[in-house]
């Protein structure tokens, strides 16, 4: 009887994005490279693209031998949990994947081990080909390609394209009837109490919470609906473990946030005002009442880590610095109202609000960049502070970019978010790649 060692590896450019798996059967007495299996599977998630991998890999070493013994290896924790009957499966999208997976060979002559990124390399290289192929047949992507709205108030009747203003600037004028994103979901659509802060580690018994759907790329609908119905015995809701939760504080107030003035990344980088302060000081009152936090990390603007210091000598820990968390560069809009840049900049500001890849006036980010960006310090954070809850604190475009992203919400949602100066949201992050939205815009400390 042959032994065969399948290494298997899968995941996506933004999860959901362009996806693809790489998978690589290995003779296990000789060592030599017995088959290989790559593809490019369009928009889905991680955990669906490892499945994908894992599937690919037993399939060829089936095709090599069906009496053949198999050791599968992977680096991915989920995986090789779940095939292993040591964690359930929730989700609608993975169960038929790892059902198609347990019966390509008899159970008893599979076994799986996790090992660690560097000694799966063959295999990350053909999830990785595969990936790179989907992006460049333009697969969509929900992170780093639509993104990101700005601090906005919003005039009465006003259209989308005039909603729309600056990451830490407002449009002047009123922002009644601006509607709170995060009303679809698990997101509050009211502001808790600060006693609930930190608490979005708790999953919903509904299980996946916000998070945006994998994508089961299994090829038939009809699969997918009897999966939901007819699942394997024994299985119910994942016990995924503590999640990351990400605790998201927005800097206190600086001189220019009154006046809804463009302030980003390229501007002056202004300190926090003597207001800006007093609402970091009683925001670590808060999250000291609370007792949950256990890291600060921060963006690198002056207003940040200003605000991160006072929380962080109140929790007695230190501040880590996050550079993928800065706000937005507005360009040649820094430190101008909404309404200077309309009178300035009419067809720059048009085309900015109407493409999430056009940049501000005089060599700004996008928003499209920045989603990307922020979307990759997530990933850092969320892999550096597994079961842990740490404190993110930040500025108004990434805010909103990471509730976008865990909500799953169309990029118009942000056009309708507020976000208040020193105000609280939470995000847990789940080891399925879901994501679970408890509050939005929390600043009951500040009253």
């Amino acid at each position: 009887m042959r032994e065969f060692i399948v290494e298997a590896d899968g995941g996506s450019r933004g999860n959901p994005g362009p996806a693809g798996y790489g998978a690589v059967v290995i003779d296990a007495v000789t060592g030599e490279t017995a088959a290989e299996a790559s593809e490019s599977i369009g928009v889905a998630t991680n955990n669906v693209a490892e499945y994908r991998g894992l599937l690919a890999g037993l399939r060829a070493a089936h095709a090599l031998d069906p009496a053949a013994t198999v050791h599968v290896r992977m680096d991915s924790k989920l995986v090789v949990e779940q095939m292993s009957g040591r964690w359930k499966i929730k989700h609608p999208d993975m169960k038929p994947l790892a059902l198609a997976a347990s019966r390509v060979f008899p159970p008893d002559r599979v076994t799986f081990e996790w090992i660690p990124r560097e000694r799966n390399k063959h295999a990350d290289r053909l999830a990785n080909r595969a990936m790179d192929a989907a992006a460049a047949a333009d697969a969509p992507s929900a992170e780093g390609t639509e993104v990101g709205a700005a601090e906005a108030g919003s005039t009465a009747g006003a259209a989308k394209a005039g909603t729309a203003a600056g990451a830490d600037a407002e449009r002047a004028g009123t922002t009644a009837g601006v509607a709170e994103a995060g009303t679809a979901a698990t997101a509050s659509s009211s502001a808790p109490s600060a006693s609930s802060i930190a608490s979005a580690g708790e999953r919903e018994a509904a299980g996946a919470g916000a998070g945006a759907a994998d994508d089961g790329g299994t090829g038939a609908a009809a699969d997918r609906r009897a999966a939901r119905v007819v699942a394997a015995p024994g299985w119910a809701p994942a016990d995924m473990g503590a999640p990351a939760t990400l605790v998201l504080l927005r800097h206190g107030e600086t001189p220019l946030t009154p006046q809804k003035r463009f302030s980003g990344s390229g501007g002056s980088d202004p300190s926090l005002s003597d207001t800006g302060r007093e609402q970091a000081r009683l925001a670590g009152e808060a999250l000291a009442r609370r007792g949950t936090v256990q890291a600060i990390v921060a963006s690198p603007l002056a207003r940040t880590r200003e605000t991160a210091g006072i929380v962080a000598a109140r929790l007695g820990l230190d501040v880590r610095i996050e550079d993928g968390l800065r706000e937005t560069d507005f360009g040649a809009w820094e430190g101008l109202t909404f309404g200077e840049v309309r009178d300035r900049h009419r067809a720059d500001l048009d085309a900015w609000l109407a493409d999430p890849s056009v940049a501000p006036t005089g060599g700004g980010e996008s928003f499209e960049t920045t989603a990307a960006r922020v979307a990759a310090a997530r990933d850092r954070l969320v892999a550096a502070y597994a079961g842990r809850t740490v404190l993110v604190v930040t500025h108004v475009t990434p805010v909103k970019t990471l509730v976008r992203l865990a909500l799953g919400a169309p990029p118009e949602a942000l056009f309708r978010m507020e976000l208040s100066a020193a105000a609280f949201s939470a995000v847990a992050y789940y080891a399925d790649g879901n994501a679970s939205v408890r509050l939005f815009n929390d600043t009951s400390h500040l009253r």
